[in-house]
């Protein structure tokens, strides 16, 4: 049994005491501001004046709130982010990291997690505070004890650190799918740590050389475990840049790139597609990727088609097959949980697709009727991953399909304020083990040797072991991921259930489906609704309802419906205890087996 190297849980907070003494001069941080300029800005901050801010902003937290209380940033993505963000893990504060409250279509999500999170405190930039106060003002919104301006701070402020322990919490991750249950994972500074030297070993960076790139939300977990804390590891520089800037424009990513000798970044499925599709052949002649060690591909399932067409499309700038890096994670395990090598190209299988459905990982040809080619997500570093049957807690041998567990100083704490939902998803405990005992600590998380018993991470995902590389083949949790974003189907059933009257209320469906894009295939979201018998039949107009769905769900959700089905009542599958079946319903959508209400005129 192979050991793997001892974690450090010392919070990354003091490392950037450290590297503000040792190199003060050194370049931490480049922010690309695109709004002021369009072919970008760049901004800088070293080490020493990153430290120097950070501490700033601890002394004016502590002058509103103590140790252990809440504050929340309601802010765009900059340099004052990041500082703000420091001088909350300084203060000993608990980080809630938000968005700005202009950020378009995600009002009622910012609400909810502002009211689940109660902070005692804010902090905003110049630009936002207007958006801040005009939120706030809401009589709803209970009103914070101060409001820092992470730019207009006195710089005079000094913070002495004080003490941290590794099992302090550090910051509330919420969770990105829901707007109306919102749940907040608490990270510790040891898991922040932990982490991400987790993901340093799978990436094999170089200290204070290798740069990471990117453009992801960073109140997101992918986000600001990426952009905030690999930085910190080794005091290696980070470039940042708002999402919307990529959006707008998406070949500004791979021109930073561009300029890097040996960078990495990462990225949603959704995100290589964009660029494939959107990114022109006159952009291409000045692009050189040859420097990029990893283009992560995490946060959704991945696809093959989308792999292939990113590197074909990008081959002649000097993208490598190997540089693409599929991994798998969650909020929950603080983010990363297994990738791929980043020296050779990701493991592509064929399994026989029915085989798969009933549990049974079996090898089969490529080009064999009936087979499903999946990309596996690696290994694991520093923890245990293993499959679990979840409804006897039994650990299965390779090539079986169950639950994704995890184990390791990686995982979370819990959810905030939520105690049932915490046991049951961090506190499960295995049936049968190989040898082992309670405590053990972490080997590389794919090693058949002893395990502990307890507490595993139940991710709710659905995987299989196969060769050594973890390869997911489903979502228990019935996640609807669309363009890289996370949608619970409840949220959404609720918004559709008041979309119209013509619907029966609490007996709606939503699910994801695979479909066809110019570059291969994406996720969409279809609708399954029964049809309210008190609306007659002869009054229905399915277009109207139809209509009424798709505005009501991207007025919620931001979110585009592909296809809309009302069916007759009674039609909707149920489990035996009358939970909504999701996946028989997905599945009775695409074999056509869902009873369609037919307009009265041809019955």
């Amino acid at each position: 049994m192979t050991e793997t190297p001892a974690l450090d849980r010392t919070p990354l907070i003091e490392r950037l005491s450290r590297f503000a003494k040792d190199f003060p001069d050194d370049r931490a941080y480049t922010f690309m501001d695109y709004m002021t300029d369009p072919d970008g800005i760049a901004l800088d901050v070293t080490w020493g004046e990153l430290d120097r801010r950070a501490r700033s902003i601890a002394a004016a937290i502590r002058r509103a709130t103590g140790p252990g209380r809440c504050v929340a940033l309601l802010a765009p993505q900059d340099l004052h982010y990041v500082s703000g963000f420091l001088g909350a893990m300084y203060a000993r504060v608990i980080g809630v990291p938000l968005f700005s409250p202009d950020l378009p279509g995600h009002g009622d999500r910012l609400l909810a997690v502002y009211k689940d999170a109660e902070p005692d405190v804010v902090i905003t930039s110049s630009a936002s505070l207007p958006h801040v106060e005009a939120f706030l003002a809401d009589e709803s919104v209970p009103a914070p004890a101060e409001i820092i301006v992470a730019d207009r701070v006195d710089g005079s402020l000094d913070w002495t650190p004080e003490p941290i322990d590794p099992g302090d919490v550090a910051y509330l991750q919420y969770t990105s799918g829901s707007t109306r249950t919102p749940a907040g994972v608490i990270i510790t500074h040891g898991n922040f740590a932990t982490n991400a030297e987790q993901l340093w070993g799978t990436f094999e960076g170089i200290p204070r050389e290798s740069t990471g790139v990117n453009w992801l939300p960073v109140f997101h977990d992918m986000g600001l475990v990426t952009t905030v804390a690999l930085p910190l590891v080794y005091g290696n520089p980070g470039v940042i840049m708002d999402p919307v800037a990529f959006i707008m424009r998406p070949v500004r990513w791979l021109e930073l790139l561009s300029e890097q000798s040996h960078a990495f970044t990462g990225g949603p499925n959704f995100a290589y597609e964009y660029l494939t599709e959107q990114v022109t052949e006159d952009e291409k002649k000045n692009l050189d990727l040859s420097g990029v060690q990893v283009f992560m591909n995490g946060a959704e399932p991945i696809r093959e088609s989308t792999l292939s067409g990113f590197y074909e499309a990008f081959k002649d700038c000097g993208l490598r097959p190997e540089a693409q890096v599929c991994a798998y994670g969650l909020a929950e395990a603080t983010v990363y949980v297994s990738a791929s090598s980043r020296f050779r190209p990701p493991t592509r299988r064929a399994f026989d697709h029915e085989l798969l459905r009933r549990g049974a990982a079996e090898p089969c040809d490529a080009g064999a009727p009936g087979a499903i080619q999946l990309i596996a997500c690696g290994t694991s570093y520093g923890q245990h991953v293993v499959i679990v049957d979840p409804d006897t807690a039994d650990r299965l041998p390779d090539g079986r399909v169950g639950e994704i567990w995890v184990h390791g100083p990686n995982v979370a704490a819990g959810y905030w304020g939520r105690p049932e939902a915490t046991k049951e998803t961090f506190e499960a405990e295995l049936k049968s083990v190989s040898g082992g005992s309670e405590g053990s600590s972490p080997q590389n998380g794919n090693d058949p040797g002893d395990l502990p018993r307890r507490p595993w991470m139940r991710t709710g995902d659905l995987g299989v072991m196969h060769e050594g590389e973890l390869f997911v083949t489903g979502r228990i949790k019935d996640l609807v991921i669309v363009d890289g974003r996370n949608h619970y189907p409840q949220d959404i059933e609720v918004t559709v259930s008041g979309a119209h009257k013509a619907i029966r209320r609490e007996y709606t469906c939503a699910v994801s489906v695979d479909v066809p894009t110019a570059t291969g295939e994406t996720e969409g979201l279809v609708v399954v609704a029964e049809r309210n018998r008190r609306v007659p039949i002869a009054l229905l107009d399915l277009d109207e309802v139809a209509q009424g769905v798709r505005t009501a769900v991207k007025q919620q959700h931001d979110l585009r419906v592909h296809d809309f089905v009302l069916i007759e009542p009674g039609g909707l599958l149920r489990t035996s205890s009358g939970k909504i079946a999701r996946a028989a319903c997905r599945q009775a959508y695409l074999d056509g087996a869902l009873p369609l209400t037919k307009p009265a005129r041809l019955r």
